[in-house]
């Protein structure tokens, strides 16, 4: 075992934000327990190109003993990932019937509705979950996609009408998801239809930032011209930001 340079994590910096996740392309960090942590050493080669992405300033690089890096058991690693994320969850036989991705038909909004009457839903797809759509869907061909972190339907009032009417929508956690196994389907979704627009609808909080820098990447790696629009929404419900 020699000095090398290797990535060093500061736990008590870390929000857990995974913005330096899919820029390491051999898998090196992961979130566990909510931070970033360098899973093996093996895995780090130590060029930091990690570095640019904290917001915290949590990763530093160091010069200490470890073990040498090894392209061969990281490119190995990150293929684990990638079949992790395609293989299936165990289900009934004949598969599960709530994992099948269909469109919905959101029920119209009554002209003149009581003051006490329920709003209708505007879902138009299913599944929502990142994990568990897949990239083929047909709702995604010239689609208007709607990204919302996980707390954003729960927080805005007024989400079915304020911003997904219209949208097929995907739902994730940059911060307990695993975000690098989301960075290929999101690249796939991306080069494979012909997306018309993309909203993210995240958090106001810093770890949901991750999920903004999560998709501005693959669209990047996907090579494609999809105008974004981001929406922040405070943990008040209010709309704190938006840009176009």
């Amino acid at each position: 075992m020699a000095t090398r340079k290797i990535v060093h994590i500061d736990e008590e910096k870390c929000d857990g934000c995974g913005q330096c996740i899919p820029s390491c392309e051999e898998g090196a960090i992961q979130l566990i327990d909510g931070k970033a942590r360098l899973v093996k050493d093996i895995y780090c080669d130590g060029l930091g190109a990690c570095l640019g992405t904290c917001p915290q300033g949590a990763i530093t690089i160091d010069e200490r003993e470890a073990d040498s890096f090894d392209i061969h058991a990281a490119h190995q690693h990150v293929e684990r990932l990638k079949h992790a994320e395609a293989k299936p969850r165990p289900a009934p036989a004949g598969g599960c019937p709530g994992s099948l991705a269909r469109s919905l038909q959101p029920q119209a909004a009554a002209p003149a509705a009581e003051p006490s009457a329920s709003t209708p839903s505007t879902l138009q797809n299913w599944p929502l979950q990142l994990h568990l759509v897949p990239p083929s869907a047909p709702y995604f061909q010239g689609g208007d996609l709607l990204f919302a972190a996980d707390c954003v339907g729960f927080a805005l009032p007024d989400f079915h009408s304020a911003l997904l009417r219209g949208k097929q929508l995907i739902i994730a956690c940059p911060k307990l998801d695993d975000t690098h196994a989301y960075l290929d389907k999101l690249v796939a979704i991306f080069q494979n239809n012909a997306v018309h627009s993309v909203e993210i609808a995240r958090m106001e909080v810093p770890c949901c930032l991750g999920l903004q820098r999560l998709i501005e990447t693959a669209i990047d790696k996907a090579g494609v011209d999809v105008p974004v629009a981001v929406t922040v929404v405070g943990i008040d419900g209010s709309v704190v930001a938006h840009t176009e």
